[in-house]
């Protein structure tokens, strides 16, 4: 294990420890929710989950298990803390972020608490760099009040699908369209462009689609630049679950394997397109 040279009781002025023995198990989950330069920290002993808001329309969640890190101790219910993190990535990948083959960068993580920086111990061949980052007074994140029983519709898909539409989609388009039905055409994602309207439909019987729950016909429309920063997660992703709500608030939570296979979630909320004016009617 890297830095068992320091002494255990140096625990006990930290409120968080967590260690890595590769660092790209946090960061390549953390770049997938970097569209803003700042986020919220929340550890609890189950984990940590970093939060990122864009104004009131965007929100996105990267949850990082316990189980993930060599070494996790939380010492209260639950720590929370404001960070850059454009400056956290830099320094999580200051030995690079492509290391060489059989190589990794270990990292140990401490938080002494309010008031305190957050202290990396990141540690590549032999050479240790220590980085110290200001924490900031914690802001309150959106509640989205998004739970299961005001779901009506959900499907999961092989994320490959999805890479597909995106890369397809006309990006001239204001506004994504998804339409979700337990009739045809199921699922259907719409955009409305310079060159007019174009429409992919899924079939549920798809091999991309693993599962389909649709109970009403929901058609809503979502601003392509609020969904732009989730293409990061959906590009290292292996399934993606949609799931909309009865205010058709949308969820697209993605399964994500890091390098040792072990899973973690990225989940993105947006709230539907109000104006529609200047779409399709």
């Amino acid at each position: 294990m890297p830095f068992s040279t320091q002494a255990e009781d140096e625990n006990d002025q930290y409120i968080l420890v967590a260690s890595l023995d590769n660092v790209r198990n946090l960061s390549n989950i953390l770049k997938a929710i970097h569209f803003k330069d700042h986020a919220t920290c929340f550890a609890t002993t189950n984990g940590i989950k970093v939060t990122v808001e864009n104004a009131k329309c965007l929100q996105a969640n990267a949850f990082i298990q316990a189980g993930i890190f060599q070494e996790f101790t939380v010492q209260e219910e639950s720590v929370t803390f404001r960070i850059n993190l454009t400056v956290l990535l830099d320094c999580l990948t200051i030995f690079g972020s492509t290391p060489l083959p059989g190589t990794s960068t270990a990292l140990r993580m401490c938080y002494q608490g309010y008031g305190h920086p957050l202290t990396l111990f990141l540690e590549e061949g032999g050479v240790v760099t220590v980085c110290k980052i200001n924490t900031q007074e914690p802001e309150d994140t959106l509640d989205f009040d998004f739970c299961s029983t005001n779901v009506i519709n959900k499907i999961i898909l092989q994320s490959e699908g999805l890479r597909e539409a995106f890369a397809e989609l006309d990006m001239t388009s204001e506004v994504l369209q998804i339409t979700m039905s337990p009739e045809k055409p199921y699922f259907r994602l719409s955009t409305f462009g310079n060159s007019g309207s174009s429409h992919l439909d899924y079939p549920k019987d798809s091999d991309l689609m693993e599962a389909f729950h649709c109970n009403q016909t929901q058609t809503n429309r979502y601003k392509i630049s609020l969904l732009k920063p989730s293409t990061k997660a959906l590009a290292l992703s292996c399934k993606v679950s949609i799931r909309t709500d009865n205010r058709g608030f949308l969820s697209l939570q993605y399964m994500i394997k890091n390098e040792d296979g072990q899973i973690c979630f990225v989940e993105y909320y947006c709230c539907p397109d109000e104006d529609v004016s200047d779409s399709e009617p």
